[in-house]
């Protein structure tokens, strides 16, 4: 397989993760404001990190459901940057799908353009990088959130959502494929 199928097959198993859940819960994620995002992608990077350093949880999920949640929060985090948090969940099935998937289109042409420019360099580094450049990531959205949003010269935290969104990806193929 080469990257592109890689990276659509990850895709798909997010979005059917996505897609369930939005079944189970719908769309409770719109009361959710960006920093709350960011906390829950915290979370689950956290408990990746632990898990890479302890070698084993008292849960028994692995790290790649974590870095699934954090594709998909990552989405959401998107999602509510665009359209705002909200009081109520006023959003219906098909209008959150699509916006998953206008997302998820956006953040992988960034990808498929970085990979370029790179020369698929991700695929030469550990799984553990990646995890510590999301917690770096998260770091430097936090700080951002901690300024309204407001930079000087860097990328702001949409950037950095789809940064964070891009090295689970890269994470999930290493554990799809090279396992």
């Amino acid at each position: 397989m080469d990257t592109v199928q890689q990276f659509e097959h990850v895709i798909r198993i997010c979005r059917d993760l996505f897609d369930k859940k939005l079944q189970d819960y719908g769309a409770s994620w719109r009361i959710m404001r960006p920093q709350s995002i960011t906390d829950q992608i915290f979370i689950k990077a956290k408990r990746i990190r632990s898990l890479e350093i302890n070698g084993f949880g008292k849960v028994d999920e692995g790290i790649q459901p974590e870095f699934i949640a954090i594709v998909n929060y990552g989405i959401i985090g998107l999602i509510q940057l665009e359209l705002g948090f909200s009081d109520t969940v006023a959003m219906d099935h098909q209008e959150a799908l699509a916006l998953y998937d206008k997302w998820m289109t956006t953040t992988k042409e960034l990808m498929y353009a970085k990979n370029h420019d790179y020369g698929e360099a991700w695929r030469n580094m550990r799984i553990s990088s990646y995890t510590d450049l999301i917690l770096t990531k998260i770091y430097r959205t936090k700080e951002i959130e901690s300024h309204e949003g407001k930079t000087l010269i860097s990328e702001g935290i949409e950037a950095n959502y789809m940064d964070m969104i891009n090295y689970a990806l890269f994470a999930l193929i290493k554990l799809e494929y090279e396992s």
